[in-house]
């Protein structure tokens, strides 16, 4: 006897496990695929303290299963107020929409200190590279296989999946990019973070420019 002959349904099972704080175990897709031919650079994150917005961004690649296929998100956040500075969606893999999240968030946001990625292709590709360096930022990668050392996009990644992805049944892109959009602008403005002293990631990020100006 299955889930289904209890009435049970797919999305009421992952609420159900999400209330109880039950996980599945499955293995994860690779979306970090290394160059071989590609320079890489080192981690410069190690013991840092974030000391103020822009200090450090970070970037990473995650995957949504969306009506029988794989999307790809990437991220850029800032690691002193976990701030999600600007995303986007692809249906590929390659360095391409990435470069474009990266473009798009120096544009809106300025110039980061340091900006953190994983030694995924996208991100050792010369083109990527070549935005960061044209403009002196200081370029770091976490260590092979250390996921941890990117763990703030890794946990952004695992709250918008649990309290988001999961728990819709998007009929579209557009009602995916809809929904996307709505809870990153919830985990900006209104989802509180222990990690911040229970402050949003704009209440600290803009909140620091605010004392900064009145100093």
């Amino acid at each position: 006897m299955s889930l289904k002959d209890h009435g049970m349904t797919e999305k009421k099972t992952r609420r159900l496990m999400k209330k109880i704080g039950l996980r599945a175990i499955y293995p994860r897709m690779r979306t970090s695929i290394p160059n071989v031919a590609h320079v890489k650079y080192p981690y410069l994150l190690r013991g840092k303290k974030f000391l103020a917005p822009n200090h450090a961004w970070a970037t990473d690649i995650t995957y949504i299963k969306h009506n029988g296929a794989y999307v790809y998100l990437a991220a850029v956040i800032d690691l002193y107020s976990r701030k999600v500075l600007s995303w986007r969606l692809s249906n590929t893999m390659d360095a391409n929409f990435c470069v474009d999240v990266l473009e798009e968030t120096l544009r809106k946001f300025g110039v980061p200190a340091i900006f953190n990625t994983d030694q995924g292709s996208q991100f050792t590709s010369e083109r990527f590279i070549e935005v960061l360096k044209s403009r002196n930022i200081q370029i770091s990668m976490d260590g092979k296989g250390r996921a941890l050392d990117n763990i703030y996009v890794e946990r952004l990644w695992r709250s918008l999946k649990y309290e988001e992805i999961y728990l819709k049944d998007y009929s579209d892109m557009k009602e995916l990019k809809e929904g996307i959009d709505n809870y990153f602008k919830f985990f900006n403005e209104e989802r509180f973070h222990q990690s911040l002293e229970y402050a949003t990631p704009d209440e600290i990020y803009y909140g620091a420019f605010a004392a900064r100006k009145a100093a």
